[in-house]
C-alpha cells in the first residue's frame, strides 16, 4: 500500500515552552482532529501548558500505528499526544481513558485547505503525483468532495470516521473557527473563558500567564505545516463556489449542520 509523505519544517516550540512553570498532567490527554483542520495550532496551543517530558511527539498517533504508540495513551503515565485516529474498536479502547478532544473545520475550508495541501510540494504521494502535476485547481477540489477511486477518501468518509462517529461517546467536538475567533480577541474576558474551557477539556488549569503562553503557541513561525509557507501552490480561491458549496451539501448532506455551521 503506497502511503503519503509529509515534509514539514523542524519544531522550534520546545525552548519556548520551557520558559514556564508547568504542572504535570493528571489525566492522558488526546488531541484527535480530522486533517487539515488546524490540528498544529491547537496542538501548540495546549503544548505551552504541559512539561516538554510529557508531549508525546514521537508520531501522529493514526489506526494503522495504534499498536506500536499506545504508550501514549497509558492512563499511568499521563502524557499530551496528538493524532488522526478514526473510530474503531481499537480506537476507542485505546482511549477509553483518556481526555479526548475532536478538532473540526467548516467542511467549505476543509476542502480548500485539503486540496492546496494536496498541490504543494510538502506533501508527497505516488498515487496522487500525476494528478497534481496535471489537473486543475477546480478538478482537485471536486476531488477533496468526492474523493479518488482507490486512492483518496472522500469528504464525507473522512468526517464520519475522524469525527461525527465519535461525537457522543465522551470526546468533546472544538471547531478551529472558534478557537480562531478567541485568538482575535485574546484580551476580552470572552476570550478567557473560552480558552479556560478549551484547556479545561484537556485537564489543564488556566495560569495567570495564559495569554502569554497562548500567544506563542499560536504564532505561525512555529507552525510545522503552515499553510502560508506550502510551496508550489497555484493561486487558489478564498472561498468556495456556491456551485462547489452544493456539491459539498450533497456529498455530505446534514454534515455542516451536524457540526454547528450553518
Amino acid at each position: 500500500m503506497a502511503f503519503a509523505v509529509i515534509q514539514s519544517r523542524p519544531d522550534t516550540l520546545n525552548p519556548q515552552v520551557r520558559r514556564f512553570a508547568q504542572a504535570p498532567l493528571q489525566q492522558t490527554a488526546f488531541l484527535n482532529s480530522v486533517p487539515k483542520c488546524g490540528t498544529h495550532l491547537l496542538r501548540n496551543i495546549v503544548r505551552m501548558f504541559v512539561p516538554v517530558e510529557r508531549h508525546y511527539d514521537r508520531e501522529f498517533i493514526q489506526l494503522q500505528n495504534l499498536e506500536q504508540h499506545q504508550v501514549a495513551l497509558d492512563p499511568r503515565a499521563p502524557a499530551f499526544s496528538v493524532g488522526h485516529l478514526i473510530y474503531a474498536d481499537m480506537a476507542a479502547l485505546a482511549t477509553r481513558h483518556a481526555r479526548h478532544v475532536v478538532l473540526v473545520r467548516d467542511p467549505y475550508d476543509y476542502v480548500l485547505s485539503r486540496a492546496r495541501f494536496v498541490f504543494s510540494e510538502e506533501f508527497k504521494h505516488p498515487m496522487l503525483e500525476p494528478l497534481k502535476a496535471s489537473a486543475s485547481v477546480e478538478q482537485v477540489i471536486n476531488f477533496m468532495i468526492f474523493g479518488v477511486p482507490a486512492k483518496g477518501p472522500a469528504l464525507r468518509d473522512v468526517f464520519t470516521f475522524n469525527a461525527v462517529a465519535w461525537m457522543h461517546t465522551g470526546a468533546q467536538i472544538v471547531r478551529y473557527e472558534d478557537i480562531v475567533a478567541a485568538l482575535k480577541t485574546l484580551d476580552t474576558p470572552e476570550s478567557e473563558t473560552f480558552f479556560r474551557d478549551l484547556l479545561g477539556k484537556f485537564g489543564i488549569a488556566l495560569p495567570q500567564d495564559w495569554r502569554e503562553r497562548v500567544r506563542i503557541g499560536s504564532a505561525r513561525e512555529h507552525s510545522a505545516t503552515d499553510s502560508g509557507k506550502l510551496s508550489g501552490v497555484p493561486d487558489f480561491p478564498r472561498s468556495l463556489t456556491d456551485g462547489q458549496k452544493a456539491l459539498v451539501e450533497f456529498a455530505a448532506p446534514g454534515l455542516r449542520s451536524l457540526l454547528g455551521y450553518s
